[in-house]
Parts: C-alpha cells; sequence; structure tokens
C-alpha cells in the first residue's frame, strides 16, 4: 500500500472542516468557547461590534490555555463578560459547556475559536442538543496539532504532530488522512504499514 503524505494546507477532502473569522451577530444569549489564541479571535470580533456591551452582558466565556503553552486568560477575563470560566484543559471544560447547553434555548449564538480540537469537541456537544449549524460560527487559530482516531482500535490520541506517527493506544503506525469525523471530533488516522510491515516513511512534522 503506497500513501503519499501532502502538506497540511493542500486541498483537502470534503469532510474537512471549514473556518471563517468570527462576526458579531444579534442573539438573545452568547456562548464563547475558546483556546490558545482563540482568544485573540474572540477579542477582535467583539472590538468590531456595535453592540459589544449588550453581547458581554448575556455572554458566557470559556477558555483553555492552548496545547502549545499559550494562555491569554487575562484578555479574556479582561472583558468583563456575565460570566468567564477557565478551564486547565478541554475535557475538564466540556462538562461546564454540558452544563451550561441545558439552559440554552433557541437564539442562542455559539462562538468556537482556536485549536480544531477544541473547536470540534464544542461543536459536537452543542449539535447534540439539537442547536441548528448556523448558530455555531468557528475560527481556527493558534496551533495546528491534531486530535487523531486510530481507525483499527479506536483510540483517540490528542495533539498529533507528525504524519506519520505511533497510535498511543495499540502501537500501529498511522497516516494522518484529512477525513475528519464530527461524531467523534476527531481525524482518522489508517495504518501505514499494513501490507508492507515495517516499512514506515520517516516521520515528519506537518501539525504545530
Amino acid at each position: 500500500m503506497k500513501i503519499s503524505l501532502t502538506p497540511v494546507d493542500a486541498p483537502s477532502i470534503r469532510s474537512r472542516p471549514v473556518y471563517a473569522p468570527l462576526e458579531a451577530r444579534s442573539a438573545s444569549r452568547y456562548v464563547i468557547v475558546a483556546d490558545g489564541e482563540g482568544a485573540d479571535a474572540v477579542v477582535e470580533m467583539l472590538a468590531k461590534a456595535n453592540d459589544r456591551s449588550e453581547i458581554l452582558s448575556a455572554a458566557h466565556v470559556m477558555y483553555v490555555p492552548g496545547p502549545n503553552g499559550t494562555d491569554k486568560t487575562s484578555a479574556l477575563e479582561g472583558l468583563q463578560a456575565s460570566q468567564f470560566f477557565r478551564a486547565p484543559t478541554i475535557p475538564s471544560l466540556l462538562p461546564r459547556l454540558q452544563r451550561v447547553l441545558l439552559d440554552a434555548h433557541m437564539g442562542t449564538q455559539f462562538y468556537l475559536a482556536g485549536t480544531e480540537s477544541l473547536i470540534g469537541q464544542a461543536e459536537r456537544e452543542i449539535m447534540a442538543t439539537g442547536f441548528p449549524h448556523a448558530a455555531i460560527q468557528k475560527e481556527h487559530r493558534g496551533s495546528t496539532l491534531r486530535r487523531v482516531q486510530c481507525v483499527h482500535c479506536k483510540g483517540i490520541t490528542e495533539n498529533v504532530a507528525t504524519d506519520p506517527f505511533k497510535c498511543s493506544h495499540c502501537g500501529l503506525n498511522l497516516f494522518v488522512r484529512d477525513h475528519y469525523s464530527r461524531r467523534i471530533a476527531a481525524f482518522q488516522g489508517v495504518n501505514i504499514d499494513a501490507e508492507d510491515p515495517g516499512k514506515v516513511p520517516e516521520s515528519v512534522v506537518r501539525f504545530k
């Protein structure tokens, strides 16, 4: 099996997430979830908003430092939103988001900004509650490290930087595909030396 590795910015298949700059929109409530440099996207969006104070008075902001160590807590905390929550990791943030979603109603606008791992997992929780896709805005900022599921053992490895890489669960050498699953909020990793065991291309850093 011969698999060619492509640059991270190469044209990708349809399942690949699409992002755009955040835009302030009128809503009854705002849920803002960000990590790492995603804080900058939030600050920039609010700086352009005509109704900045109204948005912040009805906003619940949740933040996690980025996988590369970027921590812009002070920038978001300084916005003085109605509610602000900082979590040390994405897994520790998700229960808070789930509780917020229990009280969310139609008319809520969601802003997700930062890494694909944070955006994907937060979007999965929001979509599970039945909110329309149009209510969710997503802007990628910062690290391109990937959350990858091994299609063989189904284990998920966080913050993958190299391609190919070794599955942290079963140890197989995996090629990181651009195919993305919204259901599990992860890219897919496929065994790269299934037909020629041991013949693995040199691992290169594709995601930082």
